[in-house]
């Protein structure tokens, strides 16, 4: 069983994580609108994709972890 300083601390990681990838977003998504070629184009496409999948779920994570808590 957890301690309520073990959850708090599980809690500001996650934030710090959705964080991270917040900014991974905002980076692949401007880039996107930079780049010429084609093939990397479509990498950073990708990547914004998995990356907003990514902050669905720390999201959900939160939220059930606010409800628990």
């Amino acid at each position: 069983m957890f301690s309520l300083n073990n959850a708090i601390h599980e809690t500001l990681e996650l934030h710090e994580l959705l964080m991270f990838k917040n900014l991974c977003l905002t980076k692949s998504s401007t880039m996107t609108g930079l780049v010429k070629d084609q093939k990397l184009r479509d990498i950073l496409e990708r990547d914004a994709s998995q990356t907003k999948h990514q902050i669905e779920h720390l999201q959900g994570l939160l939220t059930t972890r606010g409800e628990n808590l």
